[in-house]
C-alpha cells in the first residue's frame, strides 16, 4: 500500500549547483532541463549559493550560502551545508551540478578538472605551472572530485559527452554501467534556421555589417579558454575578409580588445557583451567558432548547429561527439593556428556553408528537451 502510495506522489529531486547567472552555459542547461522536466511532474528543490533570477519558475529554492572569504572556503562551505541540509533524506533523488561526494547523481556539466589542468598547461609558462601545482583550491578540486566519482553511494553519472564519460572512466575507480551519457536539450523551435531571415538583417544593421560580408559568431564567456585569442590570430591572417562578432562577459575583454588592436583587426571585432538572448546573432551569423581548450559540451554548439550554422572547434570540446569534420562543421586541435584559419577560410564559400548548415541542423534534429528529459526521467525511475 504504501508502494502504490509513493508511485502516485510526484518525484521529488533536488538539484545543486552554487551559483545562477543568466549568461552560464551550466545554467542554462538546468533551467532549461528544469522546465522540461516539470512539465512531466517532477517537484524541484534547487539548492543553491544565489539565484540571480527575476523569478522562480516553479520550483523551490533552498539557500545555502555560509560565510566565506576566498573561493576555497566558498566551496568548502557550500559542500558543508549542503549535506547538512540533507540530513536526515527529503528528496527521492539528489543531483548535484558540483563536486560533493554522497549524491545520488551527479552531472559532469564542468568536465573533469585533472583534464582541464592537463589542457591548460599546454598554453602556461613555468611559473603559471608552478603556481596552480602549489594553488591549495586545486588540489581540493581534485580530492573532491576523486571522492565524488569513488564513492560508494553514487549510482550515476550524467555524462554530457563521450569524451567526458572516456576521461572519467580513464582516471577513476568507478564502474562503467554507473556513466550515462545523456546529451543536453536545444529548444529546436526557438534555435531555427527559419530565423536567419528576419532577425539577423536587423543585427547586421545594428553594427554595420554588410549583407554579403563573411560574418563568424564566437559565444561564451571564459574566453581564454574557448579560444578567442587563437580566433583573433586566425582572423588577422584570414585570406578571406571576415567580421568576428564576440557576444559573452568576460574580465579579459580588455585584454582582447588590446589584442585585436596590435593585430590590426580592432575594426572587424566586435565585443557586444554578454546578451540574454542570442538568436539574433546566431540569425546573422555565416558560422560560429569556438576552439576551446577544453569545453565538456557547451550548449552554444547545439544551439549552433540547430539554428543551421557550421560550428568550428576543438577535439577536446564534447561537440566532437557530433561533428563529422567537413560534413556538419570543422574539427581542429585547439592550438593548430594554420589549420585554424584554413578551415575559416572555407566558411567564405556560401555554398559550402549552406549545406553544412543544414547537415549541422539534421545532425541535432533528435537532441530535442523533451527527448533530453525523456532520457533523464528514465534513469531517475530506474534509480528508483
Amino acid at each position: 500500500m504504501e508502494m502504490v502510495r509513493k508511485q502516485e506522489q510526484a518525484l521529488t529531486l533536488a538539484l545543486i549547483r552554487q551559483r545562477y547567472t543568466p549568461f552560464g552555459g551550466a545554467e542554462r542547461f538546468l533551467e532549461r532541463a528544469m522546465g522540461a522536466l516539470q512539465a512531466q511532474g517532477v517537484a524541484i528543490t534547487v539548492i543553491a549559493r544565489a539565484w540571480e533570477t527575476e523569478e522562480q519558475k516553479g520550483f523551490a529554492l533552498q539557500r545555502c550560502d555560509p560565510f566565506h572569504l576566498g573561493r576555497l572556503i566558498r566551496d568548502a562551505g557550500f559542500a558543508w551545508c549542503v549535506r547538512r541540509l540533507l540530513t536526515p533524506r527529503r528528496y527521492d533523488l539528489v543531483q548535484s551540478h558540483e563536486r560533493i561526494p554522497g549524491c545520488d547523481l551527479y552531472r559532469a556539466g564542468d568536465g573533469v578538472h585533472a583534464e582541464w589542468l592537463a589542457q591548460r598547461r599546454r598554453v602556461q609558462g613555468r611559473i603559471a605551472r608552478w603556481l596552480v601545482a602549489v594553488n591549495p583550491y586545486h588540489h581540493y578540486l581534485l580530492t573532491m572530485e576523486q571522492r565524488l566519482f569513488e564513492h560508494p553511494g553514487l549510482r550515476a553519472v550524467i555524462c554530457n559527452s563521450r569524451m567526458v564519460r572516456d576521461e572519467i572512466a580513464q582516471r577513476f575507480r568507478i564502474a562503467p554501467d554507473k556513466l550515462r551519457v545523456i546529451y543536453s536539450g536545444v529548444d529546436l523551435e526557438r534555435f531555427h534556421p527559419d530565423h536567419k531571415a528576419h532577425l539577423g538583417a536587423g543585427v547586421r544593421a545594428e553594427w554595420r555589417i554588410g549583407a554579403d560580408e563573411l560574418l563568424l559568431l564566437f559565444v561564451g564567456s571564459g574566453f581564454a579558454r574557448k579560444g578567442l585569442p587563437m580566433v583573433l590570430h586566425a582572423v588577422a591572417r584570414m585570406g578571406v575578409p571576415a567580421r568576428l562578432l564576440v557576444v559573452g562577459q568576460d574580465k579579459e575583454q580588455a585584454a582582447m580588445q588590446a589584442l585585436t588592436r596590435r593585430l590590426g583587426v580592432a575594426n572587424r571585432v566586435l565585443f557586444v557583451g554578454g546578451r540574454r538572448d542570442v538568436v539574433p546573432f546566431y540569425a546573422a551569423a555565416d558560422g560560429v567558432v569556438l576552439p576551446t581548450l577544453y569545453d565538456p559540451f557547451p550548449n552554444v554548439a547545439l544551439e549552433a548547429m540547430a539554428m543551421g550554422l557550421p560550428l568550428v572547434t576543438s577535439f577536446k570540446c564534447g561537440a566532437a561527439d557530433l561533428i563529422e569534420s567537413g560534413r556538419n562543421g570543422f574539427l581542429v586541435d585547439a592550438l593548430d593556428l594554420k589549420r585554424l584559419t584554413g578551415m575559416l577560410e572555407r566558411l567564405g564559400d556560401p555554398a559550402l556553408r549552406a549545406a553544412m548548415g543544414a547537415d549541422a541542423r539534421a545532425t541535432v534534429a533528435g537532441l530535442s528537451l523533451e527527448a533530453m528529459s525523456a532520457q533523464l526521467l528514465a534513469l531517475y525511475h530506474e534509480l528508483l
